[in-house]
């Protein structure tokens, strides 16, 4: 029996565009002051671990305390360590370590580009890709990420 045609085919999302999708909603759960991230890590389609930016668990968030960084005037891409919060790529990788989860050849996919905080870990957990949204002004981070062979991919114009 020949299969019928479906008239009303319904588009669907490239796979690296419905993951960035996921990671943007993801970054609304950040409690940062300054810019909302959010990360997933997926390994052969199925999504792995997730993390957006905010304080370590327990610990009173920006929100709730104010921005250090925003009170000292610092720019965007410096002086990370004086952030309470930890980064959304670094909560995805840490869920992942917590949870007995391997990310081994695994890509994150991030609405903003890894800082080089974040890129460093991304090497070492051996994530084999990042996939993003939006840049960051961290040229330490691009560079690093491209001397350990790990692309980086911006998807153009999705979140605009």
């Amino acid at each position: 029996m020949p299969k019928k045609k479906v008239k009303n085919k319904v588009a669907r999302p490239p796979w690296d565009d419905y993951f960035l999708g996921v990671a943007e909603l993801i970054s609304r759960r950040s409690t940062c002051l300054r810019r909302k991230v959010g990360a997933i890590i997926v390994k052969e389609r199925r999504i792995l671990s997730t993390g957006y930016n905010g304080a370590p668990a327990g610990l009173p968030h920006c929100i709730e305390v104010g921005c250090l960084r925003k009170k000292k005037r610092i720019p965007a891409g410096e002086r990370h360590e004086l952030c309470r919060g930890l980064h959304a790529e670094q909560n995805a990788i840490i869920q992942a370590a917590l949870y007995g989860v391997s990310i081994k050849n695994a890509t994150i996919y991030a609405t903003h580009h890894p800082c080089s905080v974040c890129a460093k870990m991304i090497i070492n957990a051996g994530l084999r890709q990042v996939v993003i949204a939006k840049g960051y002004p961290d040229k330490m981070a691009s560079e690093m990420l491209k001397e350990a062979g790990i692309p980086v991919e911006k998807r153009k114009n999705f979140f605009s």
